[in-house]
């Protein structure tokens, strides 16, 4: 091998071969068959001081790279790789100019001359501490990739997941390759605009302070699923380049929905029963207990439905509506004005239907029914039009049925569900109570017409 740095040789290329070595980030050395240094970059300078002035024409390490007990064996084992198919890895502590001792990790391999001979030996070598902190960082990334607790994944600069691992994948619904290069759109059906928006951020101003919790609706083949995702970001920059350019962004997520959730239903039911509280206490200095019934029916709407509905038993499965929210708008709960003409509920409503089990039915307009049909379903029922979803109670109190509560709760609010009955039963109770110790108080609360048959 022709001296390529150090000499006087003007062999055609061998300026651009000197130009190609110093411009690389790997320190690199070569060796002709005799063990002489014939080629010495800039990092190699960089590592240990020498010049290629001073490194190349010399044989092996002994006199200046390395110790005179370590030099003999280093050059042995580098020579090795002449012989040997494909690189041999070594470590070798090697003596800077200034004297200091540097461990260092070498990747040698040999060179075959035009007649297929061993010509020579060609070294790559970094610092250990630089190896080995490329080498954790390539742990780490395979490690997030593989065996993450959490979702990684890599957005390109077109917003794109370049990478996913499996977790991600998983918490999308979909395989790892499926998501790659494919708008996010594909799997979020709500929530894109605030996840977009996020790493746009992170693209243009870096990565935020501390995690973002981020709710999304998914499409899944099972349907549209709700999740919050706790996610945080980082903005990739090439390394490579004198300015930093963006790569994209690494997001990293966990999936707190069922945690949120508990967090919800916790304060909702902190909420719910400071409200109970707060009622009976108003209720307790009402002296008309109709008037306590409406007070204690106000508190319990709060959060909870849009319209109350009350009546009270009028004789054998008879109803009267005593008391009911304005079917316009929102606004307490009030007495009817005049009253005392049975309702006339078809068959099968649910008030019967919760009169006979002596429990709560909730009831839901069809979902695929449009407006006109949801508003037929609510004026047939006897019930305000915006009334879309509905819970019904008998009121008991003393072993009978005194009449009947109905919620009601329109389009923007989410069905009744098992929660919302416990709490409504809760609130029937006290409004059961109160309306027949108001029959108590009009003489007629041991008449035999004031309680409604459960069959």
């Amino acid at each position: 091998m022709s001296a390529a740095r150090g000499g006087t040789t003007s062999v055609p290329g061998a300026d651009l071969l000197a130009a190609l070595l110093d411009g690389m980030d790997a320190a690199l050395c070569a060796f002709d068959a005799d063990g002489t240094v014939t080629h010495w970059n800039k990092e190699a300078e960089r590592i240990l001081g020498w010049s290629a002035g001073e490194a190349v024409g010399r044989r092996g390490f002994e006199g200046w790279a390395a110790r005179p007990a370590d030099a003999a064996e280093a050059l042995t084992r580098l020579m090795a790789a002449m012989d040997a198919p494909g690189r041999l890895v070594h470590e070798f502590a090697l003596v800077r100019k200034d004297g200091g001792r540097v461990l260092v990790r070498t990747q040698s391999a040999g060179v075959r001359g035009a007649d297929g001979k061993g010509a020579g030996v060609y070294c790559a070598f970094s610092e250990v501490h630089a190896q080995i902190d490329l080498e954790r960082s390539i742990a780490l990334s395979e490690a997030l990739f593989e065996d993450a607790s959490w979702g990684v994944v890599l957005v390109d600069v077109d917003l794109r997941p370049a990478v996913v691992n499996g977790y991600a994948a998983r918490a999308m619904g979909a395989g790892r390759t499926t998501l790659l290069g494919r708008p996010l759109g594909e799997v979020v059906a709500q929530g894109l605009e605030e996840l977009e928006s996020a790493l746009e951020h992170v693209l243009a101003e870096g990565a935020p302070k501390a995690p973002a919790e981020v709710w999304v609706t998914l499409r899944t083949p099972d349907g549209e699923r709700r999740r919050c995702w706790r996610s945080g970001f980082v903005r990739l920059a090439s390394p490579l380049a004198e300015e930093p350019v963006p790569l994209g962004v690494g997001w990293l997520f966990q999936d707190v929905t069922e945690d949120r959730l508990a967090e919800q239903e916790a304060d909702r039911l902190r909420f719910r029963y400071s409200q109970l509280h707060r009622a009976g206490a108003v209720a307790a200095e009402c002296e008309d207990p109709r008037e306590a019934a409406t007070v204690l029916l106000d508190f319990a709407l709060a959060g909870f439905a849009d319209h109350a509905l009350v009546d009270i038993a009028a004789g054998e499965r008879r109803l009267v509506r005593v008391a009911t929210t304005p079917a316009g708008e929102p606004g307490p709960v009030v007495p009817v004005a005049g009253g005392g003409i049975p309702l006339r509920y078809p068959s099968g409503h649910p008030v019967h239907q919760a009169l006979s089990r002596t429990g709560p039915v909730r009831a839901s307009a069809t979902a695929a029914a449009g407006s006109q049909a949801a508003e037929d379903w609510a004026t047939e029922r006897l019930w305000p039009r915006d009334a879309v979803h509905a819970l019904c109670l008998p009121l008991r109190s003393r072993g009978r049925t005194v009449g009947a509560v109905t919620f009601l709760r329109s389009a923007s609010r989410t069905p009744f569900e098992r929660p919302d009955a416990v709490f409504a039963e809760a609130i029937a109770v006290r409004v059961a109570a109160s309306l027949d110790l108001a029959a108590l108080c009009a003489g007629a609360g041991t008449g035999t017409g004031t309680g409604v048959s459960p069959s």
